[in-house]
């Protein structure tokens, strides 16, 4: 055997079986900044239930309508017309019998659903699809002053009104069009005779009472100002809602088990049970986020009231659509909240129109602001898709958030000095053993969200993340020029 081939000293292989190799604590892919928990005022709730106080709305303000869309029919549940105000107290009759009169009408894009100045006389529900509100401005052109998606109306005025309509609705995408004419209302209080009058009633309620409310259908404060004298001061007070809603903690659970022998024998250079909680708790507080912004009951997402919910002028957010959003969460916004491709879509629509945004720090990481408020980026508000295996097309929502319950924001909620308590609100309890010498530790997180007022959060819905601009060459050049390429 030659000398080159002979082995002259331990391996490194081998060699490393005996060394001591630096190691890092185990590293998990699913753990995010989570912002949105640390940008929220937490409120102690002891009893596990916070109930928030209003003022009684005397007017109910206008809700989505749940439309059930097939191939070849569109249908509602009847008491879901008494979300339009000017319905919300007609008698149950009239209401089921008109639910069947609505017809299905599929329109082509850029169709006019009602003319300014037209005697049209037909109410809308919008099923699929969206549609532009246009009115003269002072200056005689067409300014758009409201998109509206699924679910929402429009005509409900024009229906029990001789009046000419005063906007002209257009649709934006081909739309699928639940209609009921005056002609068709008509037929119903013909078929009811008896309910005639109690229909006629009910609208002139709603007319009268919408004279006496300010626009959040509160009843007005009555008062008096001014240098007269002689003047009867007016008698006034301030009603509140009978049935407040009420949250209850909600909760995250999860058991964790550590056999002894593991961490008994293999405790160093990391304690294998603190190693386990870590990940574990790392992941309730990735559900927490999730929930606190999707949960039915409470989250986010769901508690947005339907007035405060506009669509993105041409599917991408543009900074016109992100001032619509602080127009309507304009005192004291605290924070936008979106995904990080909706905030990189709009990022690109300000590149696009030259004005890109500032950032600042927040928490040691730069974020963009606009206006002043920063862009918080969050994952948990998913991005949906029909194509399941690209993530990088389809919509989102960007939210709108005050904070705070001084000013009549959104608040997190919790209760700290459980029993166990490792931080606020979680506890860590041991189980026991089992006869396998199995370790169990119950870990409980207790948590919930509030709006206190509906103005306090605002929603961009139907976001769209995946439209990239094509520059041409020349602007291409002109924007090398204009960096001194």
């Amino acid at each position: 055997m030659s000398d080159n081939l002979l082995q002259r000293s331990v391996t490194t292989a081998v060699a490393r079986n005996l060394a001591n190799t630096t190691k890092t604590s185990p590293k998990m892919m699913s753990i995010t900044p989570r912002w949105l928990l640390s940008l929220l005022p937490w409120v102690q709730v002891n009893g596990g239930t916070y109930r928030v106080n209003r003022t009684k709305i005397e007017l109910p303000r206008a809700e989505r309508i749940a439309v059930e869309v097939s191939d070849k029919s569109a249908t509602f549940a009847p008491e879901a017309l008494r979300g339009v105000p000017l319905f919300a107290k007609l008698p149950e009759a009239i209401i089921s019998r008109m639910v069947k009169k609505f017809r299905i009408e599929e329109v082509a894009l850029g169709k006019d659903l009602l003319i300014e100045g037209a005697d049209q006389n037909k109410f809308f529900i919008i099923a699929q699809g969206q549609v532009e509100v246009l009115s003269k401005g002072a200056h005689g052109s067409d300014l758009r002053i409201a998109l509206l998606t699924e679910g929402e109306y429009f005509g409900e005025t024009d229906l029990v009104s001789d009046k000419p309509s005063d906007v002209t609705v257009r649709t934006l995408t081909p739309c699928v069009l639940l209609a009921l004419s005056r002609k068709d209302l008509d037929a119903v209080l013909k078929e009811l005779p008896n309910f005639t009058e109690d229909f006629r009633r009910a609208i002139a309620e709603h007319e009268e009472l919408r004279s006496s409310v300010n626009k959040f259908g509160e009843r007005n404060i009555d008062l008096v100002s001014g240098f007269a004298e002689n003047v009867e001061i007016p008698e006034t007070f301030v009603d509140y809602s009978a049935s407040p809603r009420e949250y209850s903690l909600s909760s995250v659970q999860t058991v964790v088990r550590v056999h002894t022998r593991v961490s008994d024998l293999y405790n160093g250079p990391y304690d294998q049970l603190e190693e386990q909680m870590r990940l574990t708790i790392e992941g309730i507080k990735e559900r927490q986020e999730w929930e606190l912004i999707n949960n039915r009951k409470f989250g986010l997402i769901h508690s947005a009231d339907s007035t405060m919910r506009i669509s993105p002028r041409y599917g991408v957010p543009t900074p016109d659509d992100l001032d619509e959003l602080l127009a309507l969460v304009w005192k004291k916004p605290a924070f936008f909240l979106a995904h990080p491709k909706a905030i990189a879509a709009f990022e690109r629509e300000c590149t696009w129109r030259g004005v890109p945004p500032v950032t600042m720090n927040l928490f040691g990481t730069p974020v963009i602001i606009w206006r002043g408020v920063p862009l918080v980026p969050c994952d948990k508000l998913e991005v949906k898709s029909r194509f399941r295996s690209n993530q990088w097309l389809g919509t989102t929502s960007i939210l709108l958030v005050r904070v705070g319950e001084a000013d009549q924001g959104v608040v997190g909620l919790h209760q700290s000095g459980i029993p166990g308590e490792i931080m606020p609100s979680l506890s860590a309890r041991l189980m026991g053993l089992d006869s396998l010498g199995v370790a169990s530790y119950l870990l409980t997180l207790y948590y919930s969200c509030a709006v206190l007022t509906d103005d306090a959060l605002g929603i961009l819905e139907n976001v769209e993340v995946g439209y990239y601009h094509d520059y041409g060459l020349r602007e291409v050049k002109g924007f090398e020029n204009g960096l001194g390429i």
